[in-house]
C-alpha cells in the first residue's frame, strides 16, 4: 500500500497543478464575462481551493503514508478520502452531461482516464480503511 499511496500522492499533486491551466484552457476570460462578479469570482476561488485541497491530499499521501496505513486516525482519514473520491466518481457520471464527451475523441479519452483515476483512488483508500478495520479485530 505504501507504493500505491506514493503514486497517488504524485498523481494528486500533478492534478492540483493542472487546475492552474483551467482558466486558459476553458477560456474563462470570455466564458465567465456574462456572469456577475460574485459568480465569476466564486468559480475562480473555488477552483483554487479545490486545487489546494487536492495538493494537500497528495502531500499527505507522500509524507504520511505509513500513518494512513498503520493508525486508527489514518484509517479514518483514508475512509474520508474514500468518501470524497467515490462522490467525485459519482459526479463524473451524474454531474456532467454525457453530451460534453460522447462522440468526441479527446473528451471521451479524458472522461475514461479520470473515471479510472477516481475508481483507483476510491479503491485504494477503501482498502486502507478496510485493512485497518480488520487489523484491529
Amino acid at each position: 500500500m505504501e507504493l500505491q499511496l506514493k503514486i497517488i500522492g504524485l498523481l494528486l499533486i500533478i492534478l492540483a497543478f493542472a487546475h492552474f491551466i483551467f482558466p486558459h484552457y476553458f477560456d474563462w476570460k470570455n466564458d465567465l464575462k456574462s456572469l456577475s462578479a460574485i459568480n465569476r469570482q466564486m468559480m475562480q476561488v473555488h477552483t483554487f481551493f479545490i486545487a489546494l485541497t487536492v495538493f494537500l491530499m497528495g502531500v499527505l499521501c507522500l509524507t504520511s503514508y505509513s500513518e494512513l496505513i498503520e493508525t486508527n486516525l489514518g484509517n479514518r482519514i483514508a475512509f474520508g478520502l474514500f468518501i470524497f473520491w467515490v462522490f467525485r466518481l459519482f459526479i463524473q457520471f451524474f454531474g456532467y452531461s454525457s453530451e460534453l464527451w460522447k462522440g468526441k475523441n479527446f473528451e471521451t479519452t479524458i472522461h475514461i482516464i479520470f473515471t479510472l483515476l477516481w475508481i483507483y483512488l476510491s479503491v485504494i483508500f477503501f482498502l486502507i480503511f478496510w485493512n485497518g478495520i480488520n487489523a484491529t479485530e
